[in-house]
């Protein structure tokens, strides 16, 4: 019998050693050599050395900065999670109008990622078309013309899976920190 326990045992912290540390070392040393900077958290810090992760969404209330999505975790990556109100719940609709209102009032046509939120409610990108409607806000506040402003959001769009799927993003942090770099650097 003592055999037996022995070999269990073995086997027990064999498995262990296997999956709890062998595995995971190998996935993270993987996606260090393939994407460094997601595999790190995408941390990034400003000229004043201020920062956060690309891959969540922080708040921004400041007229010279581009506002991300509505988080509807209060961009709390520890409650991570949407709002789960249905397009007819009339608290979503109050919530969109005053965005709306506040944020958008005078134009025609605004996104629909412009005012709802994502599946995590963390998401840190925004369409391009979200993103060019609070243009003119950040050019005037940060006494800069427009097609400046324009150009940077021009220069930091992508499309997902390689241009393949989708509509043209940007991330608002990375748009953000180039405004902040492009200003720091004059």
């Amino acid at each position: 019998m003592l055999a037996h326990l022995r070999s269990h045992l073995l086997l027990l912290v064999g498995s262990l050693a296997l999956c709890c540390v062998a595995y995971p070392l190998l996935i993270w040393g993987f996606a260090r050599a393939v994407a460094p900077a997601s595999a790190a958290g995408g941390l990034v810090t400003g000229p004043d050395g201020k920062g956060g992760a690309l891959l969540i969404a922080q708040e921004f209330k400041d007229a010279k900065y581009f506002r991300p999505r509505p988080s509807a975790a209060g961009f709390n990556a520890a409650a991570s999670s949407g709002s789960n109100l249905s397009a007819n719940n009339p608290k979503l609709r109050e919530r969109v109008e005053g965005q709306l209102k506040d944020d958008f009032a005078g134009e025609s046509s605004v996104p629909a990622a412009a005012v709802t939120t994502s599946g995590s409610g963390l998401d840190p990108h925004l369409t391009l078309a979200a993103a060019k409607l609070q243009v003119a806000r950040v050019a005037a506040a940060r006494s800069k013309t427009v097609a400046d402003i324009e150009a940077v959001l021009t220069a930091k769009a992508f499309t997902p899976l390689l241009g393949l799927a989708g509509e043209p993003l940007v991330n608002v942090l990375a748009v953000n920190l180039e405004l902040d770099n492009s200003t720091a650097a004059r």
